[in-house]
């Protein structure tokens, strides 16, 4: 998708209406238009960028500060049990907007959100040991 297409380019820019949160120079912090849950908020870049391998040094460096504060603003406002951050890199990770975008999801009890990773398979020690060794060499 180009930037020209990209709905949050959209929003960063104000041709199409959010609720924002938050906004300075690099980011965006928005309502998502289709909550999973009450609460629930994007934290985007205004310069595209499609997922995280693309996000400049600098702005992903500034999105974790911004999702601790708002997290914390949740909390104060909405009580929630807990909360889910989440970023979807890739189709194949469930990405859908490709425009990098952090999820904030706060979680209460009995909601209907299920996000669990579970295991596919045993491994040992070792086997982690030389995948960690073959990745740190790239």
């Amino acid at each position: 998708m180009s930037a020209q297409n990209c709905i949050f380019c959209k929003i960063a820019v104000g041709k199409l209406a959010a609720s924002i949160l938050y906004e300075d120079e690099r980011l965006m912090a928005i309502m998502d238009a289709f909550p999973a849950t009450e609460g629930h908020v994007l934290i985007i870049p205004k310069k595209h960028a499609e997922n995280l391998h693309d996000l400049p040094e600098e702005t992903a460096a500034a999105i974790l500060p911004l999702a601790q504060k708002i997290a914390r603003q949740l909390d104060a406002a909405l009580n929630p049990a807990g909360l889910n951050i989440l970023q979807n890199n890739g189709k194949a990770a469930g990405q859908v907007v490709f425009h990098y975008h952090l999820h904030l999801i706060p979680r209460y009890e009995g909601d209907s959100v299920s996000i669990k990773c579970k295991p596919y398979r045993e491994v040992t020690a070792e086997e982690l040991g030389e995948l960690a060794g073959m990745i740190r060499k790239k």
